[in-house]
């Protein structure tokens, strides 16, 4: 049993038929800006790095950093 953490940049995207798509990214360098982000999510869009069913990726759409902390609180015994 134990306590883990887990935190990851979660970028999104519309695409051409204007659905949301995520792209994330494990442990985000600490003390990243906004403007950073933003500025890899503009050369993302403007490179046309990233495509799919729902076409290019043409816009951002929304910005997060998630940090999920874990408890543990049970382990089957082993036989």
């Amino acid at each position: 049993m134990a306590t883990t953490s887990r935190k990851v940049l979660r970028m999104t995207f519309t695409n051409a038929l204007g659905g949301a798509v995520s792209l994330t990214l494990s442990d985000p360098k600490e003390g990243i800006t906004a403007a950073e982000i933003e500025a890899a999510m503009d050369l993302i869009i403007a490179k046309n790095i990233f495509t799919g069913p729902g076409g290019a990726w043409i816009s951002k759409r929304d910005v997060k950093i998630v940090d999920t902390v874990t408890d543990d609180l049970y382990d089957a015994p082993v036989a």
